[in-house]
């Protein structure tokens, strides 16, 4: 296991006091696009996806050991658990959301609208209500690299509410040019979406009823800043994986700090015993940083 150095870059007082680790740890390198990570408190390992070679990779904690989880993996990208701690992934190939069972078996929760094919789901999140939202740009149809090559059936890129009772896949916004990360606020009563191609986040008002409102630009990227994946801490800031670099956002939308990368960095997630251990898919690499930060736990954990 190599290391390279910490660089957080500080550009507001409130990201002063964020700190960890003088070194970042590189548990593994070896994947052409790393994507999706995901750790499993119970087992205490982390599963993440590297898409152009359509396998899934597993970190055990314990050991450090890594191995293969899932080959063909579907060409999978983001991945989340539900409330069951049972793997979500979007399998960009399949053209699907789907769900895997304790005994391996796989469930389909959602591969059409309306009757026409998604076009390449990206990433998702569950609310505390058992419902999974995902965002379905095309980046899994326009190549063979990243998926396989297809006619895009739906006209545009949308996010999607799948419901956990009907199973019925309602878009819940439609104004994006390539969504992308998605998570939600403490509360879940705001929804941030990153749109890759428009360089920004937008949040959006969750109703009820599961539908959107809303939808202001809630931060703006230059033009290295290709947001990608997402998550929050505990106390509500947005982290954002864009460029070579994770950015940290106050709740007010206000940059106040970067983790600077080696390599282009696509999602994160944080695990750990406490959930204070940093895991970032990073091109090549899965990089881990062991944080003074802890990141937020579903709204159902936390009952």
């Amino acid at each position: 296991m190599d290391t390279i150095p910490t660089e957080f870059e500080v550009l507001d007082e409130r990201f002063a006091t964020i700190g960890g680790d003088d070194r970042i740890e590189r548990l593994y390198t070896g994947t052409r696009w790393a994507e999706g990570p995901v750790y499993f408190p119970a087992g205490r390992f982390l599963v993440w996806s590297d898409i152009p070679n359509e396998r899934m990779l597993r970190w055990d904690e314990m050991s450090g050991a890594v191995g293969p989880f899932r080959q063909p993996s579907g060409y999978t990208n983001g991945n989340t658990l539900d409330r069951e701690g049972r793997l979500i992934s979007c399998e960009q190939g399949n053209r699907r959301v789907t769900r895997t069972e304790p005994d391996g078996s796989i469930t389909v929760i959602a591969d059409r609208w309306q009757g026409k094919r998604l076009n390449s789901p990206n990433d998702a999140v569950v609310r505390s209500d058992g419902s999974v939202w995902f965002t379905d740009p095309p980046y899994g149809i326009t190549s063979n690299y990243e998926g396989v090559v297809a006619e895009q059936e739906i006209d545009g890129c949308h996010v999607y509410r799948a419901d956990p009772v009907t199973g019925e896949v309602r878009v819940v916004a439609d104004d994006f040019v390539r969504p992308n990360g998605l998570a939600f606020s403490l509360d879940e009563k705001l929804l941030y979406v990153a749109d890759t191609r428009a360089r920004h986040l937008r949040v959006f008002e969750v109703r009820e009823d599961g539908t959107l409102s809303g939808g202001r630009v809630f931060a703006e990227g230059t033009q290295a800043d290709n947001f990608d994946g997402m998550r929050l801490d505990d106390t509500g800031r947005v982290w954002a994986a864009a460029g070579k670099a994770l950015l940290c956002f106050d709740p007010d939308g206000t940059l106040i700090g970067r983790l600077r990368l080696p390599e282009f960095t696509a999602n994160l997630v944080f695990g750990g015993l406490k959930r204070n251990r940093l895991f970032i898919a990073s091109s090549s690499s899965l990089y881990s940083l062991m944080t003074n930060v802890t990141g937020a736990r579903p709204v159902w954990a936390r009952r």
